[in-house]
């Protein structure tokens, strides 16, 4: 199943994973130069995880099916791309964070630079 998750509601959506000991994996699939340019800091309860998107398919068995995933690029679009990918390839557990790292910026942590 695939779900959105808005950078404000992150927290919310987390908890229950949190609840029960399991640490999703924020999966960003933004280039190398976006991310040395802004990025969200790994925190309690996920693990962050940087795969471009080109580089998904090539990478895949660095991903755990069984595991929930969360996908975030710049603005949403990529990141539902691979979302959609993921799901059809065996994923069951994955969500989009919805308006990817400048949503983040907006309305989740305004210290995440926005570009």
């Amino acid at each position: 199943m695939l779900t959105q998750v808005l950078p404000a509601q992150f927290q919310q959506w987390l908890a229950p994973y949190t609840a029960k000991g399991v640490a999703p994996v924020v999966l960003d699939v933004r280039e190398p130069w976006e991310i040395a340019q802004s990025s969200i800091q790994p925190g309690e309860g996920f693990e962050l995880r940087c795969i471009p998107m080109h580089e998904i398919p090539g990478r895949l068995q660095e991903l755990d099916p069984d595991h929930p995933v969360a996908c975030l690029c710049h603005h949403g679009a990529r990141s539902m791309s691979v979302a959609a990918f993921l799901l059809n390839h065996g994923f069951e557990d994955v969500s989009n964070i919805t308006g990817g790292i400048d949503a983040w910026s907006l309305s989740a942590d305004p210290s995440v630079p926005r570009y």
